[in-house]
């Protein structure tokens, strides 16, 4: 059996340190141009935040003199892409952040254009998820949630991102474990984090899920209630109880990493590679790992395409499973 991202994700993080040393002594004095890097979500989610965190970390390593942004959300990052690929062939600076929410989208929806139209360079970071409702919610528990699902599936609106993504494959995943029609789920996809956080703060939806990070201070300010996360055990500072602590076999991880252009050079695409190394070695990269509590998961070049093969595999049967395409 393949080894899940989760138990390989130690041996990945080790190999990937050790095999970017040469690069990185052979590149450390080259400062790259400007930066153009796609976030295909809108501001304020998970998407936004790795994006943003990289360029300002590119930056700091002087990988980049200067970096600019665009937000492009919809259909899981996918329309973001499509316009990536469009626009950049063979711009050795440009990239745009990809991820299991991407992936996802893509074994859903078949989009004509797909991240095998582009180059794939890192994988930056993981991170689990959390479930919550609004602070006035009458559900306390996820035991409470689960209850009303089973005697009527529509009276629960589920919120997160996009058809396909890590939250909508999470939620189905309950329902399965809830004995559950999967198709019988309302879910209300969102295009960025910050849509789906105003969402949950407003009553528009019944439960709401994303990354714990996007989440926290919310739950901390007590304007929401947060009833699991779906890591496999409590998330290191917080006591919310695991969906497995909960009687419910769930555990399910995001992460998230970049892709290059098409059509561009093998010695171009190493460049990417190395810039990015040097990037996830900055304060300013340590810092935004802290902040929103992602765990390091660096694996660059053909061993990135590689897992991501795998992850698309892995998804699409996970997806299959759940009726979901």
């Amino acid at each position: 059996m393949r080894r899940t991202f989760l138990q390989r994700l130690a041996l990945c993080a080790v190999s990937a340190v050790f095999g970017s040393s040469a690069a990185l002594t052979s590149t450390a004095a080259q400062a790259q141009d400007s930066f153009k890097i796609m976030i295909g979500a809108n501001p304020g989610g998970g998407y936004d935040q790795t994006g943003r965190g990289l360029g300002k970390a590119l930056q700091e390593a002087k990988a980049a003199s200067s970096v600019t942004y665009e937000n492009k959300g919809g259909a899981g990052g996918t329309i973001g892409l499509a316009q990536f690929v469009n626009a950049t062939k063979g711009d050795p600076n440009a990239m745009i952040v990809a991820g299991a929410v991407m992936v996802g989208a893509i074994v859903q929806n078949k989009p004509p254009i797909t991240l095998e139209n582009a180059t794939p360079v890192a994988r930056l970071l993981a991170e689990y998820n959390v479930f919550v409702v609004p602070a006035n919610s009458p559900f306390k528990t996820m035991k409470d949630v689960v209850d009303q699902l089973k005697k009527d599936p529509a009276s629960v609106k589920w919120g997160g991102g996009s058809k396909g993504s890590v939250d909508h494959v999470s939620v189905g995943m309950i329902a399965r474990e809830a004995g559950v029609d999967v198709a019988k789920i309302n879910y209300v996809p969102f295009k960025g984090g910050g849509e789906a956080t105003a969402a949950i703060l407003g009553g528009h939806v019944s439960v709401g899920t994303s990354g714990y990070a996007e989440l926290e201070e919310f739950i901390k300010a007590g304007k929401m209630r947060a009833l699991a996360v779906t890591a496999p055990h409590r998330l290191l500072g917080s006591n919310v109880p695991t969906l497995l602590e909960q009687g419910l076999n769930v555990s399910i991880g995001n992460w998230r990493g970049v892709y290059g252009a098409s059509g561009i050079t093998p010695q171009q695409r190493q460049k990417l590679v190395d810039a990015v190394t040097r990037a996830t070695k900055t304060k300013a990269w340590s810092d935004a790992v802290g902040a929103n509590k992602w765990t390091p998961a660096l694996l660059t070049g053909d061993e990135f395409a590689r897992f991501v093969d795998e992850e698309h595999a892995r998804l699409r049967a996970l997806m299959v499973k759940l009726g979901m395409v």
